[in-house]
């Protein structure tokens, strides 16, 4: 089984080696990068981790701006971790990004534990360990550059599609209720059902050949939506190609 990769953005070399020991000594991978532009690089040449901490006060980038690149992705769970203790800027971060805010100084076993929590909360999709996920045979997703490769064939995805798709993946096999699905996608937006069918008929063109007989997207009227990794023999033959 593979660890639990965790991004750790933060320029304060201490703390950063603070925490990369004690989550590396409890059985985390720990990735710790300096600033912004080094953590989407390492986003975009190793893969999505399974959840950063990010520090508000970076160098070349706000750890705001940071989230709302890493969100354009995926649905990356964050927790802030930075001395800011001001009650609006905790108020944004939670509300727009991030599951968790860690005001300095901290205690390292909170803070695994706060970890701890929040990764208990959300299904795995064991997606960590190569850049592309490959769903089957024949699709395979890059969330960090928005597209899939269907086919053999690459279609790009909208910010609002890859968020999507990475939350019904990481909930394959199992219904996501309608509101779990705007709350994670537009967190602090007020959407209805009708903006979610939009979007989620857009994905779907670019994922079925019939969008009326779908293959992975499945509709539960009146509830929600499941992803289903068809067995090769029976998607073999009505494939889009």
């Amino acid at each position: 089984m593979n660890k639990t990769k965790v991004l750790v953005v933060e320029d304060e070399i201490n703390i950063c080696k603070l925490i990369s020991d004690f989550l590396g000594v409890h059985g985390y991978e720990v990735t710790a990068v300096q600033d912004g532009p080094e953590a989407l690089e390492y986003v975009q040449e190793r893969g999505l981790p399974h959840i950063a901490l990010i520090d508000l006060a970076l160098p070349s980038m706000h750890g705001f701006e940071l989230s709302s690149k890493l969100k354009a992705m995926a649905d990356v769970p964050i927790i802030f971790v930075t001395s800011t203790s001001d009650t609006d800027t905790i108020v944004q971060g939670l509300r727009r990004y991030a599951e968790d805010f860690i005001v300095k100084p901290f205690e390292l076993r909170e803070l695994e534990a706060r970890v701890q929590a929040v990764l208990s909360r959300m299904p795995s999709l064991d997606y960590a360990s190569e850049p592309v996920v490959k769903v089957d045979e024949y699709l395979q997703v890059d969330f960090a550059h928005n597209r899939i490769v269907l086919n053999n064939k690459q279609y790009s995805l909208t910010p609002t599609e890859s968020i999507l798709l990475h939350v019904l993946l990481r909930n394959a096999g199992r219904v996501v209720e309608n509101r779990m699905l705007i709350a994670r996608v537009w967190p602090s937006e007020d959407v209805y059902e009708d903006t979610l069918r939009v979007h989620m008929h857009r994905l779907r063109r670019k994922l079925e050949s019939d969008s009326h007989h779908p293959h992975y997207i499945r509709t539960e009227r009146g509830i929600g939506y499941m992803f289903t990794i068809r067995p090769p023999e029976r998607l073999g033959d009505n494939a889009k190609s």
